[in-house]
């Protein structure tokens, strides 16, 4: 066990932590950070994403030493974010989530489409969120969602 410090959403945190604790884990457990959800654990799902040093991640898949002086953002770090609150809104008003365990990994990725593309189309959408699962929505929801958020191809 040894100390690892990084900046987790704006904040540089310390804790001693096992070498294999993955990143998933120590945001849940050492950073009381729950919108990070564990789904597969084996990187398919995208319920776990995060952005590290601004690159959407798969924290089930990263070990948290493999982050040490790297700055994480979760979804709690981007509750103040304008962006993001047009997101959470979007989604809510045309209905892209159902039971919520995907939506925080969805919301990560079209955060980090939106950074580089800020007018997607349908198409960039839908391969932004490539590595997500919803086993409710059907995923056209979740396009809608993020399309009427950016004022993009089917949004106003």
């Amino acid at each position: 066990m040894k100390s690892l410090t990084l900046t987790v959403n704006a904040e540089t945190v310390t804790h001693v932590i096992e070498d294999r604790t993955s990143l998933a884990d120590f945001l849940r457990e050492d950073c009381d950070l729950t919108a990070t959800h564990l789904g597969c654990e084996h990187g398919a799902c995208g319920a776990c994403s995060v952005l590290v040093d601004d690159v959407l991640t798969r924290s089930c898949l990263k070990f948290a030493r493999q982050c040490e002086g790297q700055t994480v953002v979760t979804l709690e770090g981007l509750q103040d974010d304008a962006d993001m609150e047009v997101l959470k809104a979007a989604f809510h008003e045309k209905h892209g989530l159902q039971c919520g365990f995907c939506t925080p990994g969805m919301l990560m990725s079209a955060c980090a489409l939106l950074e580089t593309n800020p007018k997607p189309d349908a198409e960039a959408v839908r391969a932004a969120l490539v590595g997500n699962l919803c086993r409710c929505t059907g995923y056209t929801q979740i396009i809608e969602s993020v399309l009427d958020a950016t004022g993009g191809a089917d949004g106003n």
